[in-house]
């Protein structure tokens, strides 16, 4: 159990994880996440199910290396084993079926909260467009696999150094003024991304939604670590989301409660760097 199958080098400080866990792997849905520890006294992270395969048992994560839990997560290869790999957690993406036309947003690291809703949506003959963006062209990663299963892919990079120099919200921006309408659209990525695009999709009264990923303990409710504000209601991510209604979601509070542990978390992740170069 918790195995790892596959690991792949998507982009700088970018893995792809295939992990053996049959029984998540057979209750996963589209939307949920993982959480998984690392070491016996390591932290508990959230990870979101980037794709899942029920007959083979495998659960597929993606994770950016930004502190020493993702770092010694890295550090892990095939045969090696996870402590801890805890889910599917959170409600699964539920659409309309009378919708047909659908717009994914995916900045930055958003991309593993995308791809296995736009299978699902693919296989039931839904119109699917894309819009992905990074920093630059080494931190675009997937588009192959993304193209299958879309009618168009857009890419977004800050320095231009691939497809449109800009953000994600430029080319949402052009779609919508030009005419292009869609019954649903759903973004995912860093928090001023996402305020983002629900400012401009709320001009077009556009059904906007948005996966959120705060600050989580236990993910089963108990803690309180990961409650935001949802219109005039206290909501907890990883039980009654993680994807809400983005008109609703009070992202400024969100981003003040994400930056709360940044210090320490920067803390613990220098004093392993320093371990790591000392050969401990």
């Amino acid at each position: 159990m918790n195995e790892i199958f596959i690991k792949q080098n998507l982009a700088p400080n970018v893995w792809l994880m295939g992990i053996y866990s049959p029984l998540v792997a057979k209750k996963a849905k589209p939307g949920q996440f993982v959480i998984l520890r690392v070491t016996q006294n390591g932290e508990r992270i959230p990870l979101t199910i980037a794709d899942f395969d029920n007959e083979k048992g495998i659960v597929y994560i993606i994770f950016q290396v930004v502190g020493k839990t993702t770092s010694l997560l890295s550090q892990l290869n095939p045969g090696d084993r996870v402590i801890d790999f805890v889910g599917p957690l959170g409600m699964p993406y539920e659409h309309s079926p009378e919708d047909k036309d659908y717009l994914f947003i995916a900045g930055g690291l958003g991309i593993p909260a995308i791809f296995s809703k736009i299978k699902m949506l693919h296989s039931q003959g839904k119109n699917i467009d894309i819009i992905i963006g990074g920093r630059s062209k080494e931190n675009i990663f997937f588009e192959n696999e993304l193209k299958k299963y879309c009618n168009n892919l857009y890419i977004s990079t800050n320095d231009g150094s691939y497809g449109k120099k800009g953000f994600v919200t430029d080319i949402l921006n052009e779609l919508l003024e030009s005419g292009k309408r869609y019954d649903e659209i759903f973004a995912v990525g860093p928090v001023p991304m996402m305020k983002a695009v629900v400012d401009i999709t709320k001009r077009f009264s556009i059904k906007t939604l948005v996966s959120l990923n705060p600050i989580m303990v236990d993910g089963t409710g108990m803690c309180g670590g990961c409650r935001v504000k949802i219109g005039n209601e206290v909501k907890f991510a990883c039980v009654d989301g993680p994807i809400f209604n983005g008109f609703e979601v009070d992202f400024d509070g969100l981003l003040k409660r994400n930056s709360y542990y940044q210090d320490l978390e920067n803390i613990s992740y220098k004093e392993h760097k320093c371990k790591i170069g000392l050969g401990e």
